[in-house]
């Protein structure tokens, strides 16, 4: 993630305070014996050509040791230059969802195809004597092309799922695919065929369905969009690109839901549930498949050769490359990201190796010089890569900005683009509750939109947007794009009545109806990670609750990447709408919500549940079939406007306790909890008082480094909360952190409240006499906050760390636990 925040920032990423590990934070059972007999036999559908391989022959006699290294190597575009692709050979780039053409957010389309351009020269100079094979551009283009401003950005697969539409997909592969290739890229790393199965994981909105039999129609479907049809004449033409099907294997099935951790079923599981979209992606005519993070039964897969080489391509018949992902192979027992001859030994092709690509090109040259990689291998790697890149046309391509779609800008969000994209939104959306059938509305009322969802395109557009975690966005930030607000008030005003905005609930004349729009704020990968499935955000709720109490008919608009509980707020709606992570095209929620302007129904909502819906908190792994199943709505639920329902009231027993201790993890802030930089000097930029920059240590971007470049105060600051009890447990306010440098005269800590309430502590001398660029536990007791006069019933920033310039601390958690050490004295 790049940091943009202003004087007060808002920072928000991870939902969880699940501890993030390699594996699992239970013990791993040790690793089983894969049988390749229980799993599909299959041919690859491409036959190999004589004329294609006798080519791959001839290249690979002319490349020199140094140039068939490279080409397994991929590095990110933030820590690689077009003159490095050139000097090391390499094989491939990537842009990792933080990184952009001269490190610009916001860089045009045109930037992003000069650059295209400069590597493609780079790449294939050979003014050294060198063979000059073109490289791969990889891009994360999971909803759309969605790192480029402009583009069309569809809703994230959960909602997808709950569409149910295999033509659907298909239109979305071949729409994602030209707004790709108009900014002169190659492939995307999509789609996402993981089948997650606990909802607590980060990533399930990257997920079609619970259902496996979803996740296999929809991953030969959008491989077929993007790629074009097998064995066709459309096939990787000028028209289309490669895919990337994810995660090999088992993402979706980790114990807890915990991001890149230990998944412990069956076999017979893994293939069946978790491994059903590939076989059906594979006979798609899929070429990439990425390894997964995640460890089956202890054994990470980055570095599993029974199920990478024996299972995928021995017995499923592919024929392309395995690609890793963001230094997985790093996770491989006996490795790091530097080096790992064991990953590429197991069938990992090629390295995805972002910011460590030098020192691992180096140690795997050195790996075959010695024979710790034998050559054999490393030439059916380079075989399989030159393979992929010439079924794709690559070597025939030319420059990236002389394709045929290549400088068509106006392909990024073109209107019958954006057609699409609200159909999808509209056929995603799944009505849960209409009371009354209060759904559809007449246009022609006096409507009221409420929340601070309403009128944020990011938030419903979710992470992978622009940015990885798809925050520090703004309405400007997706100039083709429609809020969910602004759809509503096309339609209204379109038909002649009235509509409004209300962040508050305030309004100077009563509504016919009000419409609230809450939910999730934007996450991505294991900092969407969650320890239980309640909505915790009260925002909604009270919004909700105040209409419900002034007699006004209200309709509740869910964002959320995930099934979560909600029966509060299903409770205080008339009609409540799953509306998912819906993309750009806020107006396919107006499409549904209201009729024509004759008073009938234009579309009706369609959307059928593809994950099933927790009846507590604590319903996190919650499948269809599963025992003892008991959904609040089961997979497959979903009201049509015409159908007569009553809900009844629900339950709000919430069965687990909502205080959460954790206000900081993997570098970032938990929600509803804010990053904010503050100062007494008068300022109006925050870089120049403290600069933050998202720092990997154990995954990516798991830390956030803080240099404190003036006089100013980071602070965790959040909703009004009592953490008396917590005192009287004798807890500690406990910093997991890095003492990077320390020349500051003064740093402080203190905790705010609505009123004056805390201690200011002193930390300059534990700060100063930390060792310098080791982890530690800096844990402070409670009580060093409580004075007599004061009390701690009402706070409200519960972390201000004051300091001088000379700081640079490197955060990683910040929470509350008991205490374990004598920790900081008090005074």
């Amino acid at each position: 993630m790049k940091f943009q925040y202003i004087l007060v920032a808002s920072l928000i990423g991870l939902t969880a305070c699940t501890q993030l590990q390699n594996t699992s934070d239970k013990p791993l059972k040790q690793s089983v014996v894969v049988d390749p007999q229980l799993w599909p036999k299959a041919s690859s559908p491409i036959a190999r050509t004589a004329q294609q391989e006798e080519r791959i022959a001839d290249i690979l006699s002319r490349m020199t040791l140094e140039e068939k290294v490279g080409q397994v190597i991929q590095a990110d575009i933030a820590s690689v230059t077009p003159q490095q692709v050139r000097d090391y050979h390499l094989g491939s780039i990537l842009n990792g969802g933080n990184s952009n053409p001269n490190n610009d957010l916001r860089a045009p389309a045109s930037a992003w195809l000069a650059l295209a351009d400069e590597f493609w020269l780079a790449s294939t100079d050979t003014s050294d004597g060198g063979v000059g094979i073109p490289a791969l551009w990889g891009i994360d283009a999971v909803h759309g092309n969605n790192n480029v401003v402009g583009a069309t950005l569809f809703p994230h697969n959960i909602g997808l799922g709950a569409a149910n539409d295999v033509e659907l997909i298909h239109r979305i592969g071949e729409i994602t695919a030209k707004e790709i290739l108009a900014v002169g890229i190659d492939w995307t790393f999509a789609p996402t065929i993981a089948v997650a199965r606990d909802d607590r994981w980060g990533r399930t909105y990257e997920s079609y369905s619970e259902h496996p039999d979803i996740v296999r129609r929809y991953a030969s479907a959008m491989v077929e969009g993007i790629q074009g049809k097998v064995n066709s004449t459309e096939f990787l033409n000028e028209h289309h690109l490669l895919a990337n099907v994810k995660h090999f294997l088992g993402d979706g099935g980790t114990i807890n839901g915990t991001d890149q951790g230990n998944n412990v079923s069956s076999q017979t599981q893994l293939r069946d549930i978790h491994g059903a979209g590939y076989p059906a992606a594979i006979q798609s005519g899929a070429l990439v498949v990425m390894a997964s993070f995640n460890a089956w039964h202890g054994q990470k897969l980055h570095g599993h050769k029974a199920l990478l080489n024996d299972v995928l391509v021995e017995r499923m018949g592919f024929d392309g490359f395995v690609v890793g992902d963001w230094n997985g192979h790093g996770q491989v027992k006996g490795c790091n990201k530097y080096s790992c001859a064991q990953a590429f030994n197991a069938g990992l092709d090629m390295f995805m190796a972002p910011d460590s690509w030098k020192q691992l090109y180096s140690n795997t040259l050195k790996q075959v010089k010695s024979g710790v990689i034998s050559m054999q291998r490393l030439d059916q790697a380079v075989t399989r890569i030159l393979r992929v890149k010439l079924r794709a046309g690559l070597f025939d391509a030319g420059l990236p900005s002389e394709r045929l779609y290549a400088g068509k800008f106006d392909l990024l969000g073109a209107p019958e683009h954006r057609q699409v994209a609200r159909e999808a939104v509209r056929k995603s959306l799944v009505l849960l509750k209409n009371e009354a059938q209060l759904l559809p509305l007449n246009p022609k009322s006096k409507v009221l939109v409420l929340g601070s969802a309403a009128d944020n395109i990011a938030q419903q557009s979710g992470g992978w947007s622009l940015t990885w975690q798809g925050n520090g966005l703004t309405n400007a930030d997706f100039p083709n794009g429609l809020s969910i607000y602004k759809g509503i008030r096309q339609a209204v005003e379109q038909a002649g009545g009235e509509v409004a905005l209300s962040l508050d609930g305030e309004y100077s004349q009563k509504p016919d109806v009000a419409i609230v729009v809450f939910g999730e704020q934007p996450y991505a990968e294991f900092q969407g990670d969650r320890a239980h499935l309640d909505f915790e955000s009260q925002q909604g709720l009270l919004l909700l609750r105040k209409m419900q109490g002034r007699g006004i008919p209200v309709v509740a608009v869910f964002l959320s990447g995930r099934p979560m509980w909600v029966n509060p707020e299903i409770n205080a709606s008339d009609a409540f709408v799953a509306a998912w992570l819906p993309g750009t095209e806020g107006a396919g929620v107006a499409d549904v919500l209201f009729t024509d302007e004759n008073g009938q129904v234009q579309f009706d909502f369609t959307g059928k549940l593809s994950f099933s819906w927790p009846n507590s908190p604590s319903d996190t792994e919650l499948n269809w079939q599963d025992k003892n199943y008991d959904p609040l709505f089961a997979y497959g639920y979903g009201l049509s406007v015409t159908q007569k329902h009553s809900l009844g009231e629900l339950n709000e027993s919430l069965g687990i306790d909502r205080q959460n201790n954790q206000y900081m993890y993997a570098g970032d802030p938990v929600p509803p909890w804010q990053l904010q930089v503050s100062t007494s000097a008068p300022t109006s930029n925050a870089s120049q008082l403290i600069e933050l920059v998202a720092v990997d240590d154990q995954a990516q971007e798991d830390t956030v480094l803080a240099t404190w470049l003036s006089q100013a105060t980071l602070s965790i600051s959040g909703p009004t909360t009592d953490i008396t009890p917590q005192l009287k447990e004798g807890m500690s306010l406990v910093m997991r952190v890095k003492v990077v440098e320390s020349t500051a005269q003064s740093v402080s800590l203190t905790m705010q409240c609505e009123q004056e309430c805390a201690a200011t502590l002193d930390l300059t001398e534990a700060i100063n006499q930390s060792k310098v660029g080791q982890w530690q536990d800096l844990e402070i007791k409670l009580q060093c906050f409580s004075v007599p006069d004061r009390d701690l019933t009402a706070v409200n920033s519960i972390f201000n760390l004051s300091s001088t310039d000379g700081l640079v601390l490197q955060l990683k958690e910040i929470g509350l636990k008991k205490t374990t050490q004598q920790g900081i004295k008090c005074n």
